[in-house]
């Protein structure tokens, strides 16, 4: 099926889904799921974007939102970055 382009109008209600490659876990405990949720929080006021609900399990997170003025990408580009280089760090040491 091809794609195509996602409506991304301010106030446009999204449903997200975000899963590891291959399923692999996306958060090692429970003070990973919470410094996601906090960053969510942090960049949901900042770009405007009004969080409905959201469900997060090891390997995957479903979110629902409406967009705000920034757009879904910025909004989602900065939470996952964000949490990456976070979680990335975290594997290190």
């Amino acid at each position: 099926m091809p794609w195509q382009a996602r409506l991304d109008a301010p106030g446009t209600l999204h449903h997200v889904m975000i899963r590891g490659i291959e399923r692999f876990s996306i958060f090692k405990d429970d003070r990973d799921q919470k410094d996601f949720i906090f960053r969510m929080g942090m960049l949901a006021q900042e770009t405007g974007t009004r969080i409905v609900a959201w469900a997060l399990m090891r390997n995957h997170v479903h979110l629902l939102f409406f967009s705000g003025p920034t757009g879904i990408s910025k909004f989602m580009r900065r939470l996952l970055t964000g949490y990456a280089l976070r979680y990335d760090r975290s594997l290190e040491g």
